[in-house]
Parts: structure tokens; C-alpha cells; sequence
């Protein structure tokens, strides 16, 4: 009998310790209308959503895309209420694809920029947030990249304003390969839990 009582608590305990990340997409702002609900990738809802002006992150961090299957413009959510599409720095009320990002405990963060494609050109090393590159490393670009820890993200504008740019280890040998049409970067940093 005693057994039961443990297993419950421990069922409790297990329910309480691991959150399923989830985020909710809302058609209206102010978390009004219809509404489409995710706990893992998704790479195409616009279908049961013909706009997005409102989400809310319940638990994990995510990138949200404006197109289906990874594509078009990004944003980087954290847990929390974004009443309407300006709250996320949106562009418009596009939103149709979604991925959740997967943290590790103890990660360091690494990264080499480099001045042209295909890794070519000066090369610099990052491990910290940079709100202007220009200011650091008299760069208005960055054409290729290496990131070896961490994830990272890429602003279009000083002081992490514009589009925003979500990079995960592996190698980016032109803006395309981080979902941009050019290779304007004028700040990043990390992302963390």
C-alpha cells in the first residue's frame, strides 16, 4: 500500500522537475482568437493560423519564423507574454514555423567571425556579448562564421536591435547559411537559459 503512495509522489515530483517547453500562437493581439499550441518543432502551421499577433512563451526559449520550414525572418522568444507582434520585434503578423532550442548545462561559448566567405579574410575570436561591432572590430559585416560553443545570436543593428539571426554550433560559410539576404551584422551575444 505504501508503495502506491511513494509511486504518486514520485509521479508529483517527476511532474513538478521537468516542463515540457511550450509556446502558444495567437491569431489576434492580446492573446485573443484562434490559437495554436507547440511542445516541440513545427515546421509549418500557417495553415491553422492565417496571422500571428500575440504569443505566449510558457516555458523554454524558441526561434519563430516568419515562413514555413525554418525560413524568412527570425525571432528569438524567451518565456513570457508578447501581447502583439511589436513586443517580439516583429515585422509583421507572419509567424509559421517554429523551432525550440536545446540548452546544455556548463556551456562555454566560442565563435570566429571571419571579414569574408567561406572563412576567408581577418578572423576574430568571440566568447562575450558585443552591442557594436563597428566599435570593437571596425566591422559593418560579417560573412562567415564558426561557432564552436554556445548559441549565439546575430543583430542587423547596434545594441541588439533589427533582424536577429539564431546560430547553433557548426560552420556558416555565407549569411545565407544563417538566413540572411546580406551580410549586415552590427551586434551579438550569447543566448542563454
Amino acid at each position: 500500500m505504501s508503495s502506491s503512495i511513494a509511486d504518486g509522489e514520485k509521479c508529483e515530483w517527476e511532474l513538478r522537475t521537468h516542463v515540457v517547453p511550450q509556446i502558444v500562437f495567437y491569431e489576434d493581439k492580446n492573446f485573443q482568437g484562434r490559437r495554436y499550441e507547440c511542445d516541440s518543432d513545427c515546421s509549418d502551421f500557417h495553415t491553422y493560423l492565417s496571422r500571428c499577433n500575440s504569443i505566449r512563451v510558457e516555458s523554454g526559449a524558441w526561434v519563430v519564423y516568419e515562413r514555413p520550414n525554418y525560413m524568412g525572418y527570425q525571432y528569438v522568444l524567451t518565456r513570457g507574454e508578447y501581447p502583439e507582434y511589436q513586443r517580439w520585434m516583429g515585422l509583421n503578423d507572419r509567424i509559421s514555423s517554429c523551432k525550440m532550442i536545446h540548452f546544455a548545462s556548463g556551456t562555454l561559448y566560442k565563435m570566429q567571425l571571419y571579414e569574408k566567405a567561406d572563412f576567408g579574410g581577418q578572423v576574430f575570436e568571440a566568447t562575450e556579448d558585443c552591442p557594436s561591432l563597428l566599435e570593437k572590430f571596425r566591422w559593418k559585416e560579417v560573412n562567415s562564421c564558426k561557432v564552436f560553443d554556445g548559441w549565439w545570436v546575430f543583430y542587423e543593428h547596434p545594441n541588439y536591435r533589427g533582424r536577429q539571426y539564431f546560430l547553433e554550433k557548426g560552420e556558416y560559410r555565407k549569411p545565407g547559411d544563417w538566413g540572411a539576404v546580406s551580410p549586415t551584422v552590427q551586434s551579438f551575444r550569447r543566448f542563454t537559459e
